[in-house]
């Protein structure tokens, strides 16, 4: 398998995937809307990819996996809860965090895609 990432994917070429508390996000401000679609997954799920997207929000995410990901629409803010670090990552830039981190995010745009890689 071979897959490109798109950059530019707009919210609307995601599905509807629930909300942002569904996956354990503390809502602070804004849309909890999430959208997603997946292009890879293992058949245990231990190790998935593909694209996550939000609307202008503030959430509180505590990872429980490693995450690897390249911001292809939009601009958000990640602090490190532990630490007080933050990172403003827009279209184009990459990123990762590790499992156990708690993090802050800030979607400072109108819409926010990112396609990431993801490992339990």
């Amino acid at each position: 398998m071979l897959h490109s990432i798109k950059q530019g994917i707009t919210l609307d070429e995601l599905e509807l995937a629930g909300t942002l508390e569904d996956i354990g996000v503390e809502m602070l401000d804004g849309d909890n809307a999430m959208f997603a679609l997946t292009t890879f997954a293992t058949e245990d799920e231990s190790v998935s990819a593909g694209y996550f997207g939000v609307r202008r929000s503030r959430f509180r995410l505590p990872y429980t996996f490693h995450e690897q990901a390249v911001v292809t629409l939009g601009e958000v803010k990640i602090t490190n809860e532990a630490t007080g670090e933050t990172a403003h990552y827009k279209a184009g830039d990459s990123f990762f965090v590790a499992s156990g981190t708690n993090t802050l995010w800030e979607v400072v745009s109108d819409s926010f895609t990112k396609h990431y890689l993801a490992v339990d």
